[in-house]
């Protein structure tokens, strides 16, 4: 028979079943925002979780939600109990896993890591290897995201963590830079300007950029820093992708401002490069994460390979949950 409400001897209200059962339901509301997919993803009917909901205001005397037509949000207690229950619900769910790891030692299990184009690249390739010879039973899975994407795979954890560059941290993500690269103009040998050493921001006016899409944090930087400085500017060519980029500018189709991430001794050969970083900002890649997140073994270990003791960090606790 289906649980069902029932009253106890207090005459209060409660719903059967234990406060493990109501803690996840009430994570999983609170994550996914909707009891339809709190439901869908605990295999639940979306009245047996709204009931779990109501049992667990009632027996905690407090309201937890409000529910409008579209998503739930927190009330202040709702907040302070999210913050107590989302590590306990998560450990528990990966208790299997981590007796696992006690037990036979972290050389098994899954890892899923978000990351854009670029980073995947260029900057995770012997990070990889080095994690594949440490790790090789591990299975490690790479999402090739844009920055919004891997926040939302992040907050619905559909990947343990991202490696990438931000510029606007939510509150709800921890970052951690670790590697910083400055900005490059690349121009092909033949260029007016490839004579110049000491290259002002105007001098590049007269010529067309290749950038990437607008959507993309580069183009947001470069936009920002003509429009802060009153110099105009012009984008001949917008298209994805850094080697795409770098080859129209060897082809002599335009200029670029690109991440020094990307330039490598073969592009030097071919290219004319140039440090801006006088005009624009550094660049920083590091491990982005959910705030709360339990850090698996296997993501414990990815971390410790890009910085050790970075585990150690203001943002994250020994015990692998990231800090508020």
């Amino acid at each position: 028979m289906a649980d069902r409400p029932a009253d106890d001897e207090g005459g209060r209200f409660y719903y059967k079943g234990n406060r493990l059962k109501q803690l996840r339901a009430f994570v999983y509301t609170t994550r996914l925002g909707t009891l339809s997919r709190a439901a869908e993803a605990l295999f639940l009917s979306q009245p047996s979780v709204s009931l779990q909901l109501k049992a667990l205001e009632r027996e905690l005397g407090t309201a937890l939600l409000e529910r409008t037509r579209r998503r739930v949000t927190l009330t202040d207690a709702g907040e302070a109990l999210y913050e107590l229950a989302r590590p306990l619900v998560e450990g528990f769910e990966n208790l299997d896993r981590e007796f696992q790891t006690k037990t036979k030692g972290a050389q098994a299990g899954r890892l899923t890591v978000a990351a854009g184009s670029s980073t995947i690249q260029y900057l995770l390739p012997e990070l990889v290897k080095t994690y594949r010879e440490r790790f090789p039973h591990v299975h490690l899975a790479l999402s090739n995201v844009t920055n919004r994407d891997g926040l939302a795979l992040l907050r619905s954890d559909e990947v343990d963590i991202a490696v990438g560059s931000m510029i606007d941290v939510p509150h709800d993500i921890a970052w951690a830079p670790v590697y910083h690269y400055d900005p490059m103009l690349i121009m092909p040998p033949d260029h007016p300007l490839a004579s110049k050493t000491d290259i002002r921001l105007e001098d590049l006016s007269p010529y067309g950029l290749i950038l990437p899409p607008k959507r993309l944090t580069t183009y947001r930087l470069v936009d920002m820093v003509f429009q802060q400085r009153h110099v105009p500017y012009t984008v001949a060519i917008e298209v994805g992708g850094w080697d795409v980029i770098k080859q129209y500018v060897a082809m002599g189709l335009g200029i670029s401002i690109v991440t020094g991430i990307c330039i490598t001794e073969a592009d030097r050969e071919r290219l004319v490069v140039r440090n801006l970083r006088q005009y624009f900002p550094q660049r920083s890649y590091g491990v982005v994460m959910r705030k709360g997140k339990f850090l698996s073994p296997e993501a414990r270990a990815f971390i410790d390979l890009i910085r050790p003791g970075l585990l150690t960090h203001r943002d994250y606790d020994e015990s692998g949950h990231s800090e508020r």
